[in-house]
């Protein structure tokens, strides 16, 4: 039986054949493509995921009754709450298994920056900055810096490998982005990218989506993805043979990430964790941000349309919420935590739904772009892995210096650019501030670092490249800086110069 024979007999057993209508309109070279593109579907599963994906979607989310408890203190850590001697303590443990190369990064990129409103991998996104950096070259000098600062501890010359999972859509973009700019000064062997899955979106009644006459619309299957393409592209083992013990997870939206952050290894390292959650305090009880707690002693995170508004408004003896551990997608696992989740749970992760809107062809052929929702994404999420941990812990971070995340396009009151590039002046201004230098508007008045309701933060841009966490301004004691602001090495050694 030939390829395209079997291929039809699959996709008729899981009540698909309409992908095959227009197969007689097509060119030779584009059924050649279309059947090579069918030939690697899951087509065994195929039925259930369809029929699997029409009955999520039509079943209603609920409010669950939940066995809730927060994270207890023992497994938890805090940048404001715990004492200046163990935060210092981690962070010389962090950047001590950095010297020693047992830390890598590992970046979540397979989504386009369609809400953004640009057809390109929302890595390569410019944000305002007066510097024109994206956040590629943002995350890129970070990861710079922090082996910087090892290496000056501890006399080593170390690497902080970056893996970056694309996808279909980003992996092509992405590397050829990375090459025209010179892996902005890493070394381009230990840039690593690889592709998660695609899988086939689904209609309301469990039909596959064909975008094209001769061609299925697919979707990344989530960050969630990624315990399946550590395997598929054999991560796991190049991480073993660098010798990486313990990997940083992030996503790429938030510009204020800390890279590595050495505090946040530290603290999972020295707890003996195999898997950590880096959390910001929610800023009011309905924040459309998951919780990170317990249910029935499992960690995991509960999303926010699933808590009871009365748990969410919950607030212990101090006022504090009870439940304010904001999921961030920020997170530590141990190689060998990925290994086992990679190897013997991921089939037991949740499928999560995802309304959207996807392209078809309708029965005549011609090409629509929907105005209202037409599609189900199915997606697992990076954190439902949190149960399978036998040792979890939690870190509070402060979000004005660490939480910015860009998901709209400007004119969006959150997660814009706008928001982004602010709460980047506003960190930077703090810096500047603290180091003794005073920030002027171009009429020589003093203006506030931070941003309040009538007035944006001054416009003040410290390179990566110089300050991973606003150590090493001392230079600026005393400097009178005119805003718009660049700080790079260029300026700083030029202020150096004036000051001798």
């Amino acid at each position: 039986m030939s390829s395209f024979q079997l291929v039809k007999q699959s996709l008729e057993g899981a009540g698909q054949d309409h992908v095959l209508q227009f197969w007689l309109e097509l060119s030779e070279e584009d059924r050649d493509v279309f059947l090579q593109e069918l030939v690697k579907l899951d087509l065994k599963g195929l039925k259930d995921h369809c029929e699997g994906a029409a009955k999520a979607a039509a079943s209603k989310s609920s409010i669950l009754d939940l066995d809730m408890d927060p994270v207890p203190p023992e497994f938890m850590g805090s940048v404001r709450k715990s004492d200046t001697k163990s935060l210092t303590a981690w962070e010389d443990e962090g950047f001590l298994q950095i010297s020693k190369n047992r830390v890598g990064t590992l970046l979540l990129a397979g989504g386009q920056g369609t809400r953004l409103g640009v057809q390109y991998p929302k890595g390569m996104y410019k944000v305002g900055l007066p510097s024109g950096k994206t956040l590629y070259q943002i995350q890129a000098e970070r990861l710079c810096k922090v082996q910087e600062l090892a290496d000056s501890k501890h006399g080593s010359k170390c690497t902080i490998p970056w893996y970056i999972m694309t996808s279909e859509f980003t992996l092509a973009p992405t590397g050829k982005f990375f090459e025209e700019n010179n892996y902005f000064g890493l070394e381009s062997s230990d840039v690593i990218m690889f592709e998660q899955r695609m899988i086939p979106a689904v209609s309301f009644d469990g039909k596959v989506i064909l975008q094209g006459k001769g061609k299925i619309a697919m979707a990344p299957d989530g960050n969630g993805g990624l315990y399946q393409a550590l395997l598929d592209n054999n991560v796991l083992v190049d991480m073993k043979n660098r010798g990486v013990e313990y990997l940083h997870v992030y996503c790429v939206d938030n510009i204020l990430v800390k890279m590595a952050d050495p505090v946040f290894i530290g603290f999972c390292v020295t707890k003996g964790a195999d898997c950590g959650a880096k959390v910001v305090e929610k800023s009011h009880p309905a924040e459309p941000v998951g919780v990170v707690c317990r249910v029935q002693g499992v960690p995991q995170v509960v999303e926010y349309s699933e808590i009871p508004l009365e748990m969410a408004e919950l607030r212990g003896p101090g006022g504090e919420l009870v439940y304010s551990a904001g999921n961030i997608c920020n997170h530590f696992f141990t190689r060998t935590f990925l290994q086992d989740v990679s190897e013997k749970f991921q089939d037991q992760l949740k499928q999560h739904i995802a309304i959207k809107k996807v392209p078809f062809v309708d029965a005549h052929g011609n090409e629509v772009r929907p105005s209202q929702p037409n599609g189900i994404k199915m997606e697992k999420f990076v954190f439902d892995v949190f149960p399978f941990s036998r040792n979890f812990v939690m870190f509070e971070a402060v979000r004005e210096d660490e939480f910015s995340p860009l998901k709209n396009a400007d004119g969006a009151s959150t997660d814009s650019p706008t928001t982004a590039r602010n709460s980047l002046f506003a960190q930077h201004g703090r810096w500047a501030t603290s180091a003794g230098a005073m920030l002027l508007d171009h009429h020589g008045n003093q203006i506030p670092p931070s941003a309040s309701d009538d007035c944006p933060p001054a416009q003040c841009e410290i390179s990566p490249l110089l300050s991973y966490f606003g150590e090493g301004l001392e230079f600026l004691k005393g400097r009178r800086l005119v805003t718009p602001f660049i700080l790079d090495e260029n300026t700083a050694e030029s202020l150096r110069t004036q000051q001798h």
